[in-house]
């Protein structure tokens, strides 16, 4: 990565952070979208019950595992060039995904989506550095506008999918894509800068093949476990592969001359305890964010649509709060003091969330801890994300957001899983009966308000008081 400028961002600059922002959008929108869509999908593809949720998998197994080569790629290659790749992979996949008419081929088509985001998200954060990075002020407020268009996409493919799928089709919310990438694709070349290419261009294949694997193995008998069972042998199996494999790559990254990620990258302050933040606040996030929209709809009764207008709230405190307050807060207080902050405010929203009842009301039982929940998110994502990007080296910039994006992914798939299983062990799958249904939601929150508060003991023993000015400038 090159460089960044000291100057200020000028109009053409911000133009840029909106194309970054709305590839942010794009890469959630395609998690959240297909939900609605998916009983007309299993109808007319012939998916089975228990393998309908890999329309959903295949597009995060192959996303989370490959987001590590996406990074060092963008340092390699151009951080552009893969950002526009990114974007026609993104492209070819939605066409094929749109176009399916049989399971294989559908779950094919998500997984060459999977592909193309897993370019799109590091080299798109790589971008926002090279451009801003010069500027501590205008940065913070760069990450605060593209960590905002995440909410904004999961929210916004809920509304989308349920809308296209009524009045459309269901291969449009696929389609949908299509349009966005080719707009994206041209209008890269004259607001994105192109990035230096590294000075010895080489990628550690079989580097790249163990993380892959192993990250991909780990996300795969992470989304399945709640299927297969958490004890099941073909659950320890996977596992123990990936495990085999991660430990392949630490050997691996140890003794290259040119490894795909340089292990020396984590003595910079911070860098680790930032992603290890991010990890854990995915972990406790993307669960209450799941079982929220399910509380609403198989406790409360509502359809789709009035679902998704109940997290728009949540969803416009959040926006709120990372563009206007956030980058304020963090210049005054540095990132420990947000994290933390952030993190337990988080806690306490998901703990008043554990108190559903089964005849409760959006106004009592969601409103307000879905608003606390969304004010710590927004307090601790920003400076988390920033100080993890920030802390490398600017010629790491691209593997420093591969390695970020990697584990919140990670931490968003084993939150999910682990919060699953604590769910349905209190009865979230007796759809029959809403007390137990409630109660297990109920837990669902729980236990990610315990991630929450691990997160924030976590953060507190981990990051290094460096002073204010030293960690917005990180």
């Amino acid at each position: 990565m090159s460089t960044p400028t000291q100057a200020p961002p000028s109009a053409r600059g911000w133009a840029a952070l909106a194309l970054i922002a709305l590839a942010q959008f794009m890469v959630i929108m395609d998690t959240s979208i297909i939900g609605v869509a998916l009983p007309k999908m299993q109808t007319e593809l012939g998916f089975s019950q228990e393998n309908l949720s890999w329309v959903f998998n295949a597009y995060v197994v192959v996303f989370g595992g490959l987001l590590l080569l996406g990074g060092k790629l963008s340092d390699i290659l151009g951080a552009r060039r893969v950002f526009q790749t990114g974007w026609a992979v993104l492209g070819a996949g939605s066409l094929v995904a749109g176009l399916a008419s049989s399971a294989t081929v559908e779950l094919l088509g998500r997984g060459v989506q999977g592909v193309g985001a897993a370019l799109i998200a590091p080299s798109a954060l790589t971008l926002l550095m090279m451009l801003f990075g010069g500027n501590p002020g205008e940065l913070t407020r760069a990450f605060a506008i593209y960590g905002a268009a995440a909410p904004a996409g999961g929210t916004a493919g809920v509304f989308l999918g349920g809308l296209i799928t009524e009045y459309a089709s269901w291969p449009w919310v696929f389609y949908i894509n299509i349009p966005i990438a080719l707009l994206a694709l041209l209008a890269a070349p004259a607001l994105l800068p192109a990035g230096a290419l590294a000075p010895h261009g080489t990628v550690d294949l079989l580097g790249a093949a163990t993380a892959t694997l192993g990250l991909g193995a780990a996300v795969f008998a992470i989304v399945r476990a709640p299927e297969a069972g958490w004890l099941a042998g073909s659950t320890w199996g996977v596992l123990a592969l990936a495990a085999a494999l991660l430990t392949a790559f630490v050997v691996l990254q140890r003794r290259r001359r040119d490894p795909l990620m340089p292990l020396s990258i984590f003595r910079s302050p911070n860098l680790g305890a930032a992603n290890l933040a991010q990890v854990l606040l995915g972990a406790a996030w993307v669960p209450m964010w799941f079982f929220l929209n399910l509380y609403l709809q198989q406790v409360l009764g509502y359809s789709a649509f009035p679902s998704g207008a109940a997290l728009l709230p949540m969803t416009a405190l959040i926006m709120v709060g990372m563009i206007a307050l956030s980058p304020k807060l963090f210049a005054r207080f540095g990132a420990r003091t947000m994290i933390v902050t952030g993190l337990l405010v988080l806690t306490a929203g998901l703990l008043w969330l554990s108190f559903v009842r089964p005849d409760g009301s959006f106004w009592i039982d969601v409103l307000p801890g879905s608003l606390i929940a969304a004010l710590g998110m927004s307090l601790a994502f920003v400076p988390s994300l920033q100080t993890a990007i920030s802390a490398a080296p600017p010629q790491e910039g691209g593997l420093a957001s591969g390695i970020v994006n990697t584990g919140y992914q990670i931490g968003s798939a084993l939150g999910l899983a682990a919060v699953t299983a604590v769910a349905a062990a209190a009865g979230a799958e007796r759809l029959d009966d809403k007390a137990a249904l409630t109660d297990g939601f109920a837990a669902a929150f729980t236990g990610a308000a315990a991630i929450a508060a691990l997160a924030a003991l976590v953060a507190v023993a981990t990051f290094r008081r460096t002073g204010r000015t030293a960690e917005v400038n990180a």
